[in-house]
């Protein structure tokens, strides 16, 4: 059994030898700290073609992963507080903080998000920072619950059901992934339409798929 109470989880994740699991606004998650996202390619069988998703319970935690001009920042910051927490990843220039495996064949781009979920923002409010993706084999539909998730990735830490169970009907609910939006220099691509429409930007189809 892996099913742990949250501040287990929180210890299993700041230790760096676990990969846990929790639910957020969209698909339940796979995570682990950035440094360690290896864990979680192996674990996914993922390709290293597909970055994973740095997230945190506030945008002031995820700003120094990134980096621009002053104007760039604004702008940046602007849309964050318009869609954070939300289920909305901007994918903008990495700063050398970030690391390596978290994006190993680009290393220039980061996607950074805030979810709009009290359970994953208590987690990562202690935490900080996680490496995170969909709770799925690579290629696979997104795992939606702490059943299929345990069945599949046996040594991932989830959360016990007494702590689950004010969120129980969101964990079924919340299938839609977020929206990925990639920082061009003077506008947003959008890589992947997910639940948020983002206000203002064109709308472009791109192959590489950003999970959660």
């Amino acid at each position: 059994m892996t099913q742990v109470s949250i501040n287990t989880l929180v210890q299993g994740a700041i230790s760096g030898d676990y990969i846990v699991s929790f639910p957020t606004d969209t698909v339940p998650a796979l995570a682990t700290l950035p440094d360690r996202a290896e864990l979680i390619f192996a674990a996914k069988r993922r390709s290293q073609d597909k970055p994973l998703i740095l997230m945190a319970a506030s945008a002031e935690a995820l700003w120094p992963y990134v980096h621009g001009s002053l104007a760039e920042l604004k702008l940046w910051q602007q849309v964050a507080a318009s869609y954070w927490p939300g289920a909305l990843t901007l994918v903008l220039p990495a700063s050398p903080l970030v690391p390596p495996a978290m994006n190993a064949i680009d290393r220039t781009t980061i996607g950074i998000r805030v979810p709009n979920f009290p359970l994953a923002l208590k987690i990562l409010e202690q935490t900080g920072p996680l490496a995170t993706t969909s709770a799925n084999l690579s290629g696979q539909a997104p795992l939606e619950s702490v059943a299929e998730i345990e069945a599949q990735f046996p040594e991932v830490l989830t959360l016990m059901p007494s702590e689950l169970a004010t969120v129980a009907t969101a964990l079924i609910a919340s299938s839609l992934p977020s929206t990925v939006a990639k920082w061009t220099g003077g506008n947003w691509e959008i890589l992947r339409q997910g639940a948020i429409e983002l206000a203002s930007s064109p709308i472009h189809s791109d192959t590489k798929l950003y999970p959660g």
